[in-house]
């Protein structure tokens, strides 16, 4: 494979003769739109463990990659499909690693998928092999373990399942009294069965930030590193809610905060953007931890930027100019759920829709919890505070309702 589409030209040839080329066309923008939505319930899934979409989605996308002849597609989904049945998450950037071994392109690279959802490899990266300034660290693999850790690191500590996403299984521990708990619940939280975790000392930041990192062609073939302006985010129990972007910055704290990015990314290789979280007190910056695809925080961009990430991130992949420059201050606020049923609607959108320079994304996820991120408001203004007070009011507005 050389990152070409592998078709089978004979299952092509069919479908065209059966249902003719207005068709087939047809089809297959039904296809790459179902696939879409597949894919990004299963990452959803994914991210807090439960491999049974994940499963789905393999068996749907063999089914459909074979009826199209997208031959490298179906492979791919067949691998996936085994992993998420067999119930090993481990499989899953293991599968990666071989499927890259054999020619075919994963984004940006296996290595930074494995690295990167795994806070042990990207730490380990970040602080022991790039030297990168991160908060005090230790890793635990029992209760006991874990206890020694934290009175070496003192309290308060963060703990983390090793594993995990969107604040899953994150507990802020202050005494000795608090410690079982956070054990068991990390063990919940994380996306496999009583992962180890990850004991942190307390940065005493003033705030923290996204810098979206982008890695694309330049026009002689080599690759560029290229720098959204900083994005401002609040997070609680540390799932995000609210970003605004550009945060305003030191010069010396925005070099150091994309000196940071540039190293991590380097290493880490590949086309695409990244989410590179860091702390942040006056001058100082410390790196936290990086995603490796658009970030959640990174939403505001899609009225503040020229170009959103997810633009961006689609055309470093394909090998396109970028452009990450600022169109106007921006933020975004999260439409939470609310209620726990399925299929839920939303009343309120008029109302939000006519707060000054703002819009609504709903995400259309089939089913809803009370803290479940639903969907996103967004607005611009004349700066970032009054963007905020504008996205706040909008996503207060919407309010989720049983049909």
């Amino acid at each position: 494979m050389d990152g070409t589409w592998n078709i089978d030209d004979a299952a092509w040839a069919r479908l065209r003769q059966v249902v003719g080329d207005k068709l087939t066309l047809e089809l297959v923008d039904i296809f790459l739109k179902h696939t879409a939505q597949v894919l990004a319930e299963a990452r959803e899934a994914y991210s807090v463990g439960n491999l049974e979409p994940v499963q789905r989605a393999g068996h749907s996308l063999k089914s459909n990659c074979g009826h199209l002849g997208a031959l490298a597609m179906r492979e791919v989904a067949i691998r996936l499909e085994s992993a998420a049945a067999a119930q090993q998450t481990a499989l899953i950037p293991a599968t990666l690693l071989e499927l890259e071994n054999e020619g075919y392109r994963v984004v940006p690279t296996a290595r930074a998928a494995k690295l990167t959802m795994n806070r042990e490899g990207i730490r380990r990266l970040a602080a022991e092999t790039l030297g990168l300034p991160t908060s005090p660290y230790q890793f635990a693999v029992s209760l006991d373990q874990m206890r020694a850790a934290i009175e070496h690191i003192g309290y308060p500590c963060i703990i983390k399942p090793v594993i995990s996403s969107s604040g899953k299984g994150q507990s802020r521990v202050e005494t000795s009294a608090q410690i079982e708990a956070a054990w068991e619940y990390a063990a919940t939280g994380g996306r496999v069965s009583q992962s180890s975790v990850i004991v942190e000392g307390l940065v005493r930041f003033d705030y923290e930030i996204t810098q979206l990192t982008v890695r694309a062609l330049a026009p002689d073939g080599s690759t560029e590193t290229h720098f959204c302006e900083p994005i401002g985010h609040v997070q609680i129990h540390g799932d995000y809610v609210e970003s605004w972007q550009p945060q305003e910055m030191s010069p010396l704290a925005l070099q150091r905060a994309r000196d940071i990015a540039a190293k991590v990314t380097q290493d880490l290789g590949g086309l695409g953007i990244f989410g590179v979280e860091l702390f942040v007190k006056g001058d100082d910056v410390w790196f936290s931890e990086i995603s490796p695809r658009p970030h959640d925080t990174g939403m505001v961009t899609l009225c503040s930027q020229v170009q959103n990430e997810f633009e961006l991130h689609a055309r470093a992949i394909l090998g396109l100019p970028v452009d990450t420059s600022l169109r106007t201050p921006g933020a975004s606020a999260v439409i939470y759920g609310q209620l726990a049923d399925k299929g839920i609607a939303f009343s309120g959108v008029a109302e939000a829709l006519r707060v000054p320079d703002s819009d609504v994304r709903l995400f259309g996820k089939p089913e809803s919890f009370r803290r479940r991120r639903m969907g996103v408001a967004l607005a611009t203004g004349t700066d970032t505070t009054q963007a905020r007070a504008r996205a706040q009011q909008a996503a207060a507005l919407v309010r989720p309702v049983k049909p």
